[in-house]
Parts: C-alpha cells; sequence; structure tokens
C-alpha cells in the first residue's frame, strides 16, 4: 500500500511542533539553570557583569542544545503519539489500512533529518560557540595564561612564572625513545623562547628533545641564547614549569570545541604528532551516530505512547517512556566510559548505544503490534 501524502504531511507536522516546543522548553530551562551557576561561580569578582555572564550562557547553549536533542525527540514523540492517540487520529488511520511502521515513518525522517542537520551544519556553529565560552571561562572565571596550540607545525605551549616570564615552547613532535615510559612527557626537536616586559625576548633554547617531570623540563643536547652574548651549547638543561603532563593533555582543544568537519583532520595531526586521538575519535564517531539515536528515540517513545488508551495507566506509560529515554542516556556514557579509558574499541562505544536502542525499540514493537 502507498503511503498517503497527506497523512505523512499530517503526521510529519505535528511531530516537528511537539519536537519545536519541547526544545524549546528545554532551552530555556538550561539558559536559566547556566546563567545561576555562572553568577555563582563569579560572585567573588564584582568586575564581572550581567551582561557577560549572559552571553556566556547564550554561548554555551548551542552545545548543551546538541546534548538534550535526543530528549527533546523522546519527549516530542511521546507527546505527539499520545495526543495524536487521544484524538482518535491514529484509531482511523489503522482502520483505514495503515500501519504502525508507516505512520511512525514521518516522525522517523523528522528525526533523522534533524540528526543529519544538527551534525553537519548546527554542530559547526555550536564548535564556535563553545570556543569562546572556554576562552572567557578561563579568562574570567579561571584567570588561566597558560595555552596549547597542536597543528601542522607542531606543538605548541604558553607558560609563564611568578616573577613575569612568559615563555612559549615549540616542539616538533612528541618522542618516545625505546624503554621510556610512555606516560611521561617527552617532546622533540624543541625551541623555547622568553618574553619580558611586552614581549621583548630575553633568551632562547634549542634542543634536541626536552622531557617534562616534577615541575621541570629536562633539556638535552641544546643551544642557549641571550642578547648579550652568543650560542652557548649545553648537554642538559633544567627549565622549571608549572606546567604537568595531565595540564598538557587537558589543555589540547576539547572535541566539544572542534567541528564536526575538521575533526578529521585534527585526530590525524594528533596521531602523527605522537598523541592519543581517542577521546576526538569516540565524539566524532558518537556524531555519526546522532542521527540513528534521533530515530531510536522516536521508536521507544512509540512503545510507550501507542498503547495509551487501549490499556489505561497513562501517567504511568508516559513516566515509563521518559525513564527509559534516562536509561539509554545513562548507558551511553557508561559505554563511552569505557571507551575512553580504552576498555571497548572506539566504534563500538559510539554506535553501540544507537545501535542497541534501535533494534530493541524495532523488536518490541513488533512484537506488541504485529506480535
Amino acid at each position: 500500500m502507498i503511503f498517503p501524502i497527506t497523512l505523512f504531511g499530517y503526521i510529519a507536522r505535528r511531530f516537528s511542533m511537539w519536537f519545536g516546543g519541547v526544545f524549546a522548553l528545554f532551552i530555556a530551562l538550561i539558559f536559566v539553570g547556566d546563567f545561576v551557576e555562572l553568577t555563582r561561580r563569579a560572585e567573588a569578582r564584582a568586575d564581572v557583569g550581567a551582561g557577560v555572564l549572559a552571553e556566556m550562557s547564550a554561548l554555551k547553549l548551542p552545545y548543551e542544545a546538541q546534548q538534550v536533542m535526543p530528549f527533546a525527540v523522546l519527549g516530542g514523540s511521546i507527546l505527539a503519539l499520545f495526543f495524536m492517540t487521544r484524538s482518535r487520529e491514529l484509531i482511523v488511520a489503522r482502520a483505514a489500512g495503515i500501519s504502525v511502521w508507516q505512520f511512525l515513518t514521518p516522525a522517523i525522517v523528522i528525526a533523522f533529518l534533524v540528526g543529519v542537520i544538527g551534525v553537519t551544519l548546527f554542530n559547526p556553529l555550536a564548535s564556535v560557540a563553545q570556543t569562546e565560552y572556554k576562552l572567557l571561562e578561563n579568562t574570567i572565571l579561571k584567570n588561566q595564561v597558560d595555552s596549547l596550540t597542536l597543528n601542522a607545525s607542531g606543538l605548541w605551549l604558553r607558560q609563564s612564572d611568578v616573577e613575569g616570564t612568559q615563555a612559549v615552547i615549540h616542539a616538533l613532535h612528541r618522542s618516545a625513545p625505546a624503554g621510556a615510559d610512555p606516560s611521561e612527557m617527552r617532546l622533540g626537536g624543541v625551541t623555547m623562547y622568553f618574553f619580558r616586559d611586552n614581549d621583548r625576548l630575553v633568551r632562547r633554547i634549542d634542543a634536541e628533545s626536552a622531557r617534562l617531570t616534577g615541575g621541570r623540563w629536562y633539556v638535552h643536547n641544546g643551544t642557549e641564547w641571550r642578547p648579550d652574548r652568543d650560542k652557548v651549547p649545553f648537554d642538559d638543561m633544567i627549565v622549571p614549569t608549572n606546567l604537568t603532563e595531565q595540564k598538557i593533555e587537558e589543555s589540547f582543544a576539547s572535541p566539544e570545541t572542534m567541528s564536526f568537519w575538521k575533526l578529521p583532520d585534527f585526530i590525524s595531526v594528533l596521531e602523527q604528532s605522537g598523541f592519543s586521538a581517542r577521546k576526538h575519535r569516540l565524539y566524532f564517531d558518537s556524531l555519526l551516530a546522532k542521527p540513528l539515536m534521533l530515530c531510536a528515540m522516536v521508536l521507544i517513545a512509540a512503545i510507550f505512547s501507542l498503547r495509551m488508551q487501549r490499556r489505561g495507566g497513562t501517567t504511568g506509560l508516559m513516566i515509563g517512556g521518559i525513564c527509559a529515554g534516562f536509561l539509554v542516556y545513562f548507558m551511553s556514557d557508561l559505554v563511552f566510559a569505557l571507551g575512553a579509558a580504552a576498555t571497548i574499541p572506539v566504534a563500538l562505544a559510539a554506535w553501540t548505544p544507537a545501535v542497541i536502542s534501535s533494534l530493541l525499540g524495532t523488536f518490541v514493537l513488533l512484537h506488541l503490534e504485529d506480535g
């Protein structure tokens, strides 16, 4: 039987309306919650006004909107199917020979398109906003001056000390000599620039390698230059630092600040430089799985919505649907944590929640409607 185009459009509009309403409600609640939390964090900063905090809340909003999108699809699907069931619209459709799979198709198509648009178009905008938010958070709330950049030219670090000296450190790659501890931070092809008084260069070190441990850079086989003398070669030198291996690893551009389109290149640069890209690969694969996860939310919503009027217990079924969505969320977080810890493969961690949810929703609907 050919699916009626008019009915398809009607169901698609109803689903889009309820999804948009639930999504807007979530966005409003998140904005208010973020603003209150930022106000609490900035209460000791008299120079930070409400306008700046509102701007930070708005910049953080696009990334968090991506996180709540599956719940908006779930909530919108439950409400749309519930009200169409209560108004007997779906009962009439069933009497006309329309199967559950046919009148779920518009919602599934809309959910899939929302996922694709969210990943390919909305995610790049959200990543830019998240980058700006992180910058404001570091400068206004955390007072961080150290920074790190990784690109095709190598690794760039910036550090400062209590004496006011700023240092910029460039390394071509992360080195791993035979027998070395892989958890140690060892850099190869190192150049260190030291500045004072409005970026006045006071010292430069070029070295074969540098090892970071115990709050010190142990620099090996290089030369040192100062303005008042020529280059002086050395075998080993110690340079104090406030950086740690953990701080450097955590200072890489977080996956959330990277556009979907730029992530593959950044992952390649990370791996070529000798750093782990597992966290970024997991985030990238989870973005690829997002459209399938949104479709799974529609199927889960149908399980709890289509039989409300026939079985009774409307409130309990709606609560059950919401609980099922949260269960999927927590299980996804658990699987992602296992993937980030290298306990299971990245692809398995990213795709398992979406695939299992889709298969489970399909199986239960087949049992309830056609079994």
